[in-house]
C-alpha cells in the first residue's frame, strides 16, 4: 500500500468508532483528521467538509484521490482490499447473518439516536433532555433485544457474533454497547452481548478504537 489512509472521524461517533476497529484488525495504519461534531455548531458542516461529504457526516476514509462514505461500506472496502484477516465469513449464508447483525445497529438503532436528531429534538421541537433520553434509551433497549435473541443458542455465535473471530458485526455492536453504556441502558439483560464486548475488549485493535483513546477526545 502507498496510499496513506486518513479517516475523518469524531471521537464519540459510534460510526467512526467502527471504522476505527476495522482498521485495526486489518492492522492497517491511517492518520485521524478530527472533524468536531458539536464546536462552533458543527464542523460537519463547514463548506470544506460538505465537499468531502455532503452528507456532512463522520467518517470518511480518504485512500488516495478516493473519498469512501458510510461505515459498513467502507468495511467491507477494507475486506475487498485487504482481505486478510476477514471481516466477512467464508459462506454465503454466514456472510447474511453477519451483515444482518451489522445492520440491526447501523440501520436500525443507531440512526434514531444520532446526534443530528437529537439536535433537531432540541432545537426544532424543543424537547427536554430528560425526554430525549428516554427516547434514546427506548430503542437502544429495542435493538439490544433483538440482538441478544439473534445471538443467543445460534450455532453460529460464538466467542464473537459469529464464531471465534471478529466480523463487522463485532465493529458494530461494540460501539452500540458503549453509546448504551453512556445513556445508562441496563446491560444486565443481555448475557451473550456482554460476553462478547469483554472478549472484544480484550483485544488491541478494539482497545485502541475506543472513544477516550482517540487523539481529539477531552482531556480527563
Amino acid at each position: 500500500m502507498t496510499d496513506i489512509l486518513c479517516l475523518h472521524s469524531y471521537w464519540r461517533s459510534s460510526a467512526a468508532y467502527r471504522v476505527r476497529i476495522g482498521l485495526n484488525l486489518k492492522g492497517l495504519p491511517y492518520e485521524i483528521a478530527p472533524v468536531h461534531l458539536v464546536r462552533d455548531g458543527g464542523e460537519q458542516h463547514a463548506p470544506a467538509f460538505a465537499e468531502i461529504n455532503p452528507q456532512e457526516l463522520v467518517p470518511v476514509l480518504q485512500h488516495g484521490h478516493r473519498l469512501l462514505r458510510q461505515s459498513l461500506s467502507i468495511l467491507e472496502y477494507l475486506d475487498e482490499m485487504w482481505p486478510e484477516p476477514p471481516l466477512l465469513p467464508s459462506t454465503a449464508r454466514d456472510r447474511q447473518r453477519v451483515r444482518a447483525l451489522a445492520q440491526v445497529v447501523a440501520c436500525d438503532v443507531h440512526p434514531l439516536n444520532n446526534l443530528r436528531v437529537m439536535q433537531y429534538f432540541e432545537h426544532d421541537w424543543g424537547v427536554p433532555q430528560p425526554e430525549r433520553e428516554v427516547w434514546t434509551r427506548h430503542w437502544m433497549t429495542v435493538g439490544l433485544q433483538a440482538f441478544e435473541a439473534l445471538l443467543q443458542h445460534h450455532p453460529s455465535t460464538g466467542a464473537y457474533c459469529d464464531g471465534h473471530a471478529p466480523s463487522i458485526a463485532d465493529c458494530c455492536l461494540i460501539p452500540q454497547v458503549y453509546n448504551a453504556r453512556r445513556f445508562g441502558v441496563d446491560m444486565a439483560p443481555y448475557p451473550t452481548i456482554r460476553a462478547i464486548e469483554e472478549q472484544c475488549l480484550s483485544l488491541p485493535a478494539f482497545d485502541a478504537a475506543r472513544p477516550e483513546r482517540q487523539p481529539d477526545a477531552p482531556a480527563t
